[in-house]
């Protein structure tokens, strides 16, 4: 008796083999340094709205004019009256914008993270070569370059004025140093903030508000208590009252440690002492936002 083969072909089997075209990839395997950088221009480029609709360009390219046109009349104004220093220092200019900053770090660190929540494809960056440390290093590295490109260009107009205004060369430079030192800490603290607000929620809309309000009640409740302590002459308290807000925060530095005027009621900004207090905050801060969203990213990957 005939016995059949296990691995013959059942009869009438019409199962077949087709190419459909796809082919093996032989090239170079670029890795976790090619993904991340690849993300993090990606990221940038849209903090600006670059290769998506004109609709998103509106936004973040209006707020960068109106960063950089009081600076544009500030030069005017200096030129024309041949002033012999800026109406406004270097390291003061982003406190006095801070309004506009907060609004393009509420906009734009939804739009950096909130997407890739809301439509589940967290799991599919990590399915390649790229690690969790790998896709926070890159947004926040995207979104803090985003901002210091919207700080830091007003006051290159100032100081490209300033020279051509034939102010003394030394000290502007020196203050044009101090102020992208400040800029720097604010975009890293800001950028920071705004993404561990915006991961929390998928909706942008959300997270637009809560980073507004987050900045802007922090800042507004500091103030009050700050009036509230110089009315009262505890003018000790002021300065350690403003360790409670970014804003705050970033303008205690500068004065105290970049040669920069306080802003505090009664001019009482913290000591050199208390500068390296604020200094320290500010660097904690930055190093909690990022411990906090790889432990955010951690938990949304699986």
């Amino acid at each position: 008796m005939a016995v059949e083969h296990p691995l013959a072909t059942p009869a009438g089997d019409q199962s077949r083999i087709h190419d459909i075209g796809y082919r093996g990839y032989d090239g170079p395997r670029l890795g976790r340094a090619y993904a991340r950088l690849s993300l993090y221009s990606q990221t940038l480029r849209g903090s600006y709205g670059l290769g998506r609709s004109v609709k998103s360009k509106a936004l973040p390219m209006l707020l960068f004019a109106v960063m950089c046109v009081p600076a544009a009349i500030m030069v005017a104004v200096a030129v024309a009256t041949k002033a012999h220093d800026l109406p406004v220092s270097y390291t003061r200019y982003a406190i006095i914008m801070q309004a506009v900053i907060s609004l393009y770090v509420a906009s734009q660190a939804p739009q950096a993270v909130s997407r890739d929540l809301r439509f589940k494809t967290i799991p599919l960056y990590f399915s390649r070569p790229i690690e969790t440390a790998d896709y926070v290093q890159a947004k926040f590295a995207a979104l803090a370059s985003a901002m210091f490109i919207l700080t830091g260009a007003p006051l290159v107009v100032l100081y490209v004025g300033a020279l051509l205004s034939k102010m003394d060369f030394a000290h502007q430079t020196k203050g044009f140093g101090q102020g992208l030192l400040s800029v720097a800490l604010l975009s890293l603290l800001f950028a920071g903030i705004g993404l561990v607000i915006a991961a929390v929620t998928p909706r942008r809309g959300f997270g637009i508000a809560a980073v507004i309000a987050v900045l802007t009640i922090s800042y507004g409740a500091v103030s009050t208590l700050q009036a509230i302590a110089d009315a009262q002459d505890s003018t000790g308290a002021v300065p350690w009252i403003g360790l409670f807000s970014p804003v705050t925060l970033i303008g205690g530095v500068s004065s105290a440690l970049l040669g920069g005027t306080s802003a505090f009621p009664g001019g009482h900004g913290p000591s050199h002492g208390q500068g390296a207090v604020y200094l320290l905050v500010i660097v904690g801060l930055i190093a909690a936002c990022y411990g906090l969203l790889l432990r955010r990213y951690k938990k949304v990957g699986l």
